[in-house]
Order: structure tokens, then sequence, then C-alpha cells
């Protein structure tokens, strides 16, 4: 099996992992009481998730 015959820099290993971080997720807006919340998330103000209440909200308790 072929073998490097000289080990790759930091700069190229750099440019190879340019790629390779974790993107910031922009935040929805909920219909039900209009607070940002994450896409694809039950909302943590009212708990309300595609028009129905799933879990307790903040506002419940």
């Amino acid at each position: 099996m072929p073998n490097p015959k000289r080990r790759h820099s930091k700069s190229r290993r750099g440019k190879r992992r340019a790629h390779d971080f974790l993107q910031t997720v922009t935040p929805g807006v909920c219909p039900n009481c209009l607070e940002p919340k994450a896409p694809h998330q039950a909302c943590p103000k009212c708990g309300y998730y595609k028009g129905r209440q799933v879990m307790e909200g903040e506002e419940d308790i």
C-alpha cells in the first residue's frame, strides 16, 4: 500500500478542515405565542408544536 512520503503541513490540514465547524441555528417564531424557538422543537414558552399542545410550557405552571 502506498504511504505518504512527507507529512502534511498545518496549513494544508487546516484547509481540509475549513468546513468542519458547527453552524448557528436560526431561531424560528412560534405561531402560537410569537416567541423565538428552535426549529422542529416544541416551544419552551407555551408548549405548542404544529398547532397542538404537546407539553407544559412556562405559562402553564
